[in-house]
């Protein structure tokens, strides 16, 4: 179910919003020794570069009636939320939007059991627009939808039960800055990607501000990334080592992650299909894996972990694994299994730096940076 933002969308209010998540972490980690929390601001508008939407069809006198993007109140689940704008959407987002339920209202071949639709974009105005249906998808819907993209200058996927019939590509091209460096990612419309551009932007930098600092150019140092996906941080921050390990269990990401490192010619990383436990095991030789063979685990001499898990955080087993580092890179979607993850790394470690990146404004959302030091 998709739903809106549990907190009141005011723009003229997001600075005390923004204050009141502040204050809600400090009392979270009250109990844990850490420096001052470093806050990073999102845009106040069109800061989102994904939005999904359920689409609702409304009956008229003749059974058959004009649709529209809808998503729900959390109070009232059933009771669709007409949206007409949607300006927490990035621009291109906002301007497709409109152009796209017009298209599909006029073609019956388009706006038939039509589901959900999702939209992926990025800084430079590229997009991608899924259409997920409740039947199967022929030659006269690629036919019709071929026409919406070329009217509207965006890519195309229609998705059904076991079907997937891609236009032209499923992928766009971001463009993201960090300090005096750009890079390139192509991200596709099935993988994970950071929603919001600039907080993402803010987040490779703070991590790439730190290791500047505490790395020397010339050191032999290696960094082992887990939960990798695309490549997001592994790129910009391998210029940091010598060599780069990275590690993840969606293969789509590992396509892209590859494709990634070329695109910004990247030499230093090499990506591994492993699990959490799997990457352990492997590095502490209790498991061989065909999927290593190419790769001499002896040559790593890994000083630094970075972990960007799912909400459910670290397990007891990659937590134990992960203290034997110098540094801890902890970039984290859910503040309560963080504090549980810190509680067993405080032991070993001292938080040097944390920070809140408003990912997700006006929700509850919120994001964490957390870069941990082993204790002397």
């Amino acid at each position: 179910m998709l739903h809106i933002p549990s907190m009141e969308f005011a723009p003229d209010q997001y600075a005390v919003q923004l204050m009141q998540k502040q204050a809600n972490l400090e009392r979270l980690f009250a109990n844990l020794t850490h420096p001052e929390f470093e806050v990073f601001a999102s845009p106040k508008l069109h800061f989102r570069m994904r939005a999904e939407f359920r689409v609702w069809h409304e009956r008229d006198d003749s059974g058959s009636g004009e649709c529209f993007h809808a998503m729900f109140e959390q109070a009232s689940p059933k009771a669709p939320v007409r949206i007409e704008q949607y300006p927490v959407a990035d621009k291109t987002i906002c301007k497709l939007m409109p152009g796209v339920m017009q298209h599909i209202n006029a073609n019956q071949q388009l706006k038939h059991r039509l589901f959900q639709i999702e939209y992926l974009c990025t800084q430079t105005g590229e997009a991608v627009v899924t259409m997920i249906y409740h039947r199967q998808l022929d030659d006269e819907w690629l036919s019709h939808a071929r026409e919406l993209s070329r009217k509207l200058g965006c890519k195309i996927i229609g998705r059904a039960r076991k079907q997937r019939l891609i236009l032209t590509e499923d992928t766009v091209c971001e463009t993201l800055t960090v300090g005096q460096n750009t890079y390139s990612f192509l991200q596709g419309e099935n993988t994970f990607t950071q929603p919001n551009a600039a907080i993402n932007e803010k987040m490779i930098t703070w991590l790439d501000d730190y290791l500047a600092s505490n790395i020397a150019p010339d050191a032999e140092e290696s960094l082992l990334e887990m939960y990798c996906g695309i490549g997001n941080f592994t790129i910009p921050l391998s210029r940091h080592f010598n060599k780069v390990l990275a590690t993840e269990i969606s293969k789509n990401s590992m396509r892209l992650a590859t494709r990634n490192c070329e695109l910004n010619d990247t030499k230093n990383v090499a990506f591994v299909r492993l699990s959490g436990e799997e990457t352990s095991q492997a590095l502490d030789g209790v498991r061989t894996f065909r999927r290593l063979a190419h790769i001499d685990l002896d040559s790593y001499q890994i000083s630094t972990v970075l972990v960007d898990p799912p909400r459910a955080g670290l397990d007891q087993q990659t937590l134990a694994f992960i203290q034997r580092f110098d540094r801890i890179l902890y970039i984290s979607c859910n503040p309560e299994t963080l504090h549980n993850n810190l509680e067993t790394l405080s032991t070993t470690h001292s938080v040097a730096r944390i920070a809140l990146f408003d990912q997700f404004p006006y929700t509850h959302h919120c994001e964490c940076g957390v870069i941990l030091e082993k204790k002397k």
